[in-house]
């Protein structure tokens, strides 16, 4: 056996840099956001930009009633990946809270036209149909945007 086989069991190198990210979503599952925070700034740090763990600090900041900070991660994790359903999705609902419509149509339906089965629970899809007939506004109908 090699040397720096005994340092990592994995036997892939000597790259022994803690997983932050699954981390922070353990923590934030049990309810601990401040302690995901860390965890998700430091994954941040070992991987900048990256969207799943922006969108993961929109989720906490979404629970802990920061909702400014909460759309600010949305809209930096939508600036890396554009077609983000879960990243629409959340910031849809955040504007509606704010009163603001018409930008919360625009990704309620930027999350239906990219929500994937596979990835998309049926629950959302149809939780944003029909946040959507509340609205007045049918899915592929225009909004004078």
């Amino acid at each position: 056996m090699a040397w720096w086989k005994i340092w990592d069991k994995r036997g892939g190198g000597g790259d022994r840099t803690p997983d932050y990210y699954e981390e922070g979503v353990a923590l934030s599952r049990q309810g601990l956001y401040h302690d995901a925070l860390t965890s998700f700034r430091l994954s941040l740090k070992h991987k900048p930009n990256d969207p799943a763990c922006l969108e993961q600090m929109a989720v906490v900041h979404t629970h802990m009633g920061v909702y400014e900070e909460a759309a600010r991660y949305y809209g930096a994790a939508l600036e890396l990946r554009p077609r983000s359903p879960s990243a629409h999705y959340g910031l849809a609902f955040l504007l509606l809270k704010a009163g603001e419509r018409r930008d919360a149509t625009r990704h309620l339906r930027a999350f239906l036209e990219h929500a994937r089965p596979e990835r998309e629970a049926p629950k959302q899809v149809a939780h944003a149909r029909r946040t959507l007939e509340r609205l007045g506004v049918a899915a592929g109908e225009p909004t004078g945007l």
